[in-house]
């Protein structure tokens, strides 16, 4: 343990999303590498696209096992060319600092939801879908996406067990309770509370990127209530399911101690963006602040507090298991060691191999291009997690907070919206889109592939950006 000489290396795992800053890693030059070392995350993602289509009995029982082995694919090249401690450094700082702190918010938050349980029987009827995916936007910006996602899709599940149509409910559910809603301020998604941590005021988020985030949530919403009542008036007509939910009217909640612990979790995330103590932890050569790894403690104490005092009845009745964040686990694994090179080349700007994605937003003057930061940061974060994306671009605009919030105020709102906006584009685009596609899955529900769910994404998200772009960027 050591007292920090200058500025600590921030605590930048927010909400469930890895640290985007390499720092052991800082040191590996990456201006020498090819987009060829992008070929592992990209045969992870073709991977998790197509073989549950191609071959769904082989992909369900060895997708821990496949996704090690795009992991090898990346790790035996990299020590080949660069050495084994080039790539000891680079892969222990991606499971130290990013992918570690990643799972345990996830499987905290995962934890803490699935000890609360809404008993009686709502029935999912238009309005009261667009309620419950109105009411996990507020709570987004509030206990972030991760959390309002895993606080409410049980619910949102269980409202529409007796409908046939439930799919598209989960994808707007994934659009606006996993993403836009938590683009109001730094708690609500990872990328903004880098922001906030980078020095970017916590009302200056809320002040700048409210109307953006007015006009996608109440946009998805009456979107989705034309969409459901559609597929409701097709239940209708074929006859809805038998309702497996008890028909009790009477609302109550279970587990409602729970809702202390996630205030814990989110001051816990708050704390440690704010507090500095000054001391340093090195572990196998990566530095990690006091405060990072006291916080990740406080997550695993607070996740096993749940744990405990949840009566069982209350887990049952919720239909709590482990499957789905073990899918999450074993996935994210293997994404977080294939993206370290693909983020390395980013950080490398101009001089790596993606510098044509750094001059696509600035035009011949030197000056920022605020609609291509917009779709840029967006499309990177689409399939890249959205908070390193968001650095990555944050410093191609300067990094000088002062004169983002100011002269360049448009430039950081753009990439403040692409960034939480556009994670929402794929299933891997931000923490909890494949936790709800997960948990959906292991309800029964048969949620669209890693393409058709783009298909979604695309037909209806991209014009609604294309709308945003005209009237703010």
């Amino acid at each position: 343990m050591r007292r920090a000489p200058t500025v600590l290396a921030q605590p930048i795992c927010a909400l469930g999303v890895a640290s985007p800053a390499l720092a052991s890693a800082a040191q590996f030059d990456a201006t020498g590498m090819g987009v060829a070392w992008a070929i592992p995350f990209i045969g992870l993602l073709l991977s998790i696209a197509l073989l549950p289509l191609l071959a769904p009995h082989f992909w369900h029982r060895f997708y821990g096992s496949i996704a090690i082995a795009w992991a090898l694919a990346m790790l035996l090249p990299l020590t080949a060319f660069y050495g084994a401690a080039a790539a000891f450094n680079i892969v222990i700082h991606s499971l130290v600092l990013e992918y570690f702190p990643f799972i345990i918010i996830i499987a905290t938050l995962y934890t803490i939801a699935g000890g609360i349980f809404v008993r009686g029987n709502l029935h999912g009827s238009p309005a009261l879908n667009t309620g419950l995916l109105a009411i996990g936007g507020a709570l987004a910006s509030v206990m972030g996406t991760t959390g309002a996602a895993m606080l409410l899709i049980r619910s949102v599940i269980r409202a529409n067990d007796n409908r046939r149509f439930r799919v598209h409910t989960i994808v707007f559910f994934i659009f606006i309770v996993a993403n836009a809603g938590g683009g109001l301020t730094p708690l609500g998604d990872p990328p903004l509370f880098l922001g906030f941590l980078k020095g970017i005021s916590f009302f200056w988020t809320v002040q700048h990127m409210f109307l953006p985030v007015l006009l996608v949530v109440i946009s998805l919403l009456a979107i989705y209530y034309a969409v459901d009542t559609f597929y409701y008036r097709q239940d209708t007509a074929l006859g809805f399911r038998p309702d497996p939910t008890p028909d009790d009217p009477r609302l109550s909640i279970e587990g409602k101690f729970n809702f202390l612990l996630l205030g814990v979790v989110m001051a816990t995330v708050l704390t440690s963006g704010v507090w500095r103590s000054g001391v340093e932890i090195e572990v196998l050569g990566n530095v990690i602040a006091l405060e990072s790894l006291l916080r990740d403690l406080c997550f695993l104490v607070v996740a096993a507090i749940s744990l405990k005092l949840t009566p069982r009845a209350v887990r049952q009745a919720n239909e709590f298991t482990w499957g789905p964040i073990k899918e999450v686990a074993k996935l994210f694994f293997g994404i977080f060691l294939t993206m370290a090179p693909v983020l390395l080349m980013l950080k490398a700007g101009e001089a790596g191999a993606f510098a044509p994605l750094a001059r696509l937003v600035t035009d011949q003057n030197g000056l920022p291009i605020d609609a291509m930061y917009f779709w840029m940061t967006g499309v990177v974060s689409a399939f890249l997690d959205n908070a390193p994306t968001y650095l990555v671009y944050f410093n191609l605009a300067g990094g000088d907070p002062q004169q983002l919030m100011t002269t360049q105020a448009r430039t950081l709102t753009a990439i403040s919206a692409g960034a939480v906006f556009m994670g929402a584009m794929s299933y891997i685009g931000n923490a909890p889109n494949f936790m709800v596609k997960a948990i959906a899955e292991h309800s029964g529900i048969r949620m669209p592939s890693f393409f058709g769910f783009m298909v979604w994404s695309v037909v209806i998200l991209v014009p609604l950006f294309s709308l945003l772009t005209w009237i703010f960027f």
